[in-house]
């Protein structure tokens, strides 16, 4: 049976308050509870308080040795292409290319707005992005076609060019992952959803001769029954709420219950293709939550879940 590797979504600013953890602390708790990858998210002005992403990743780069640190998921359109160029060539220099470049071009028009960048370029800027980044990294002359003036530039010290996972589940994001991508990264979703997408990634990445890109899965989880973490259902509301969906279309998304429930949830989404999952934790101790994560692990790497 292939392997399923699992990472987290770093701990944002309101939980490490809570449970007295830093960046630094919370990555090294994944690395050493043998996690495979620690991720965060990129946001810029979503009324709550959020980190920058390449810095959070940066200095989870800088006090781990072997987790791959991924972005979930950077949107680089939003950027002057240049300046996202530099913040990933960083990454990979200061990670020792360990980094997963997640590429997503998502955001509320009030997002793009404040970064000063038209919301309806976001999709042609996303796929130039992906066009010119290689070219940025190894340091090669570029022409910017988005930026005033269309300017060459030459970047360095160069660097190698990460695996973009294209995110979303959408038809456009499959399109992109099928011929730009090195993987599929789609989020809060079930088994059939991404058997059904891996099928049209196949065929489509075999229409541009390509090798069908990997699957990565983003899920949302609370294990365990300790105080303060929430039942499958608040999750579930939580979900719909924040993403317009019907609450009984993702009532059995959120990973919940025993090591033993979740592993055999995540071992569907392996039978369907996925070969990477990326948790965001929903509640509860997150330290403890990532002690919990590192026990599914165990169980899929081993004969199994069991019970």
């Amino acid at each position: 049976m292939e392997p399923l590797d699992i990472g987290v979504i770093l701990p944002g600013v309101a939980v490490q308050h809570r449970d007295g953890i830093d960046l630094r602390e919370a990555a090294r708790h994944a690395e050493n509870a043998g996690l495979d990858g620690v991720w965060h998210g990129d946001h810029l002005a979503i009324g709550a308080p959020v980190l920058d992403a390449p810095i959070a990743l940066a200095t989870a780069a800088a006090v781990t040795m072997r987790v791959t640190i991924g972005t979930s998921v950077l949107v680089p359109a939003i950027r002057p292409l240049a300046w996202a160029a530099k913040q990933i060539a960083t990454l990979q220099h200061v990670s020792g290319g360990r980094l997963v470049l997640g590429v997503g071009a998502g955001g509320g028009p009030a997002q793009w707005a404040a970064a000063g960048v038209p919301h309806g370029e976001r999709g042609r800027r996303t796929d130039t992005a992906l066009d010119l980044l290689p070219a940025l990294l190894a340091g090669r002359p570029t022409r910017l076609p988005d930026e005033p003036g269309g300017p060459t530039v030459e970047l360095a010290p160069a660097a190698p060019m990460p695996p973009v996972w294209v995110g979303n589940a959408s038809a456009a994001a499959i399109r992109r992952a099928a011929r730009r991508g090195d993987g599929w990264f789609p989020s809060l979703i079930s088994p059939a959803e991404v058997a059904e997408g891996a099928a049209r990634l196949a065929e489509q990445a075999a229409g541009h001769g390509r090798r069908v890109p990997v699957i990565a899965i983003g899920a949302a989880a609370a294990l365990g029954d300790a105080p303060g973490v929430p039942s499958r259902e608040e999750i579930a509301a939580g979900i719909s709420g924040a993403y317009g969906r019907p609450v009984e279309e993702v009532a059995d998304i959120p990973l919940t219950g025993t090591p033993e429930r979740a592993a055999e949830r995540l071992a569907a989404y392996r039978a369907a293709g996925a070969r990477h999952v990326v948790v965001g934790i929903s509640g509860g101790d997150w330290r403890a939550q990532v002690d919990l994560l590192a026990e599914v692990r165990a169980l899929l790497r081993a004969d199994g879940p069991r019970g």
